[in-house]
């Protein structure tokens, strides 16, 4: 009864949203419980428009922190990690893969679409 309840209080939500940009389709879904300020448990799916070629990642939420270093403050996007790669999705909707911090393999401004 206890894990019904609290199933029932505390609904797991898979929510996305969807990035086009010139050259990408980026579906962003989170799998953390509906309300939660960070959440460990995104998802990116990524396809190429003209290859056809996709990738789909896990990630998290990526946020800058409070004056305290530790509590998250401003939302920023989402981070998804792939080997050496880092796949930075800006609240702006801009796209970015990077290699080793600092070789940019792909900049590109998108459109969330609702």
């Amino acid at each position: 009864m206890k894990k019904t309840l609290l199933i029932a209080l505390f609904p797991l939500t898979t929510l996305a949203s969807t990035l086009e940009t010139p050259h990408y389709r980026i579906e962003i879904e989170s799998n953390c419980v509906e309300g939660e300020v960070t959440c460990d448990r995104m998802t990116y799916h990524g396809t190429s428009k003209i290859s056809g070629n996709a990738i789909s990642l896990e990630g998290r939420t990526w946020h800058t922190t409070c004056a305290d270093g530790v509590t998250p403050c401003r939302f920023l996007g989402y981070r998804f990690e792939n080997g050496a790669v880092t796949y930075r999705v800006h609240e702006d909707g801009l796209l970015e893969v990077v290699r080793h911090g600092d070789e940019v393999l792909v900049h590109e401004q998108g459109t969330w679409q609702r």
